[in-house]
This record gives structure tokens, sequence and C-alpha cells, in this order.
């Protein structure tokens, strides 16, 4: 078993520590307060990749659209013509 690099032992002498140090009264808040201090990071990574992935998507739909804009736009063929065609054809 190894977290973070931590095997077994070095997590049960760590464990043995904090007994010592918070006493088992202060263990469990403890605990539970890391718990939920973790699943607000989680929470607040997981929003923070959704707004990222939103913003590339909208990025690239807009790119997307300029894209086809100026495509339309070089397809458009405009005639002009001036009074000296209109009398060189006379």
């Amino acid at each position: 078993m190894n977290i973070f690099g931590i095997g077994l032992p070095e997590m049960i002498v760590i464990l043995v520590v904090a007994l010592l140090i918070f006493g088992p009264k202060k263990l469990p808040e403890i605990g539970r307060s890391l718990g939920q201090a973790i699943n607000s990071f989680k929470a607040g990574a997981k929003e923070f990749e959704h707004e990222l992935k939103r913003e590339a998507k909208q990025l690239e739909e807009g790119s997307q659209v300029s894209q086809y804009a100026t495509e339309s736009e070089s397809e458009k063929v405009v005639t002009v013509s001036s009074p000296t065609d209109a009398s060189q054809k006379s």
C-alpha cells in the first residue's frame, strides 16, 4: 500500500503522532473537517474545469462562425459596370 509515496509503516507512525498530539476526542473532528476541505477543493476544481471547457467551446464556435462568414463573403461576386464599359459595348 503506497499513498502519495508514503508506505504503511510511515502512515501508522503519522497516525500515532497525531493521536498523541490531538488526543482521541479531537481526531474524528479533525478528520471530518479535513474530508470536508478535500471535498470542497474537488468541487471547486470540477467547477473550474467545467468553466474552462465551456469557454474553450465558445471560442471554438466563435472561430467557426467567423471562418464561415469570411468564406461566404469571399464567395460573393460583385459586378460593377462603369459608364466606359457601357460605351465600349455599344
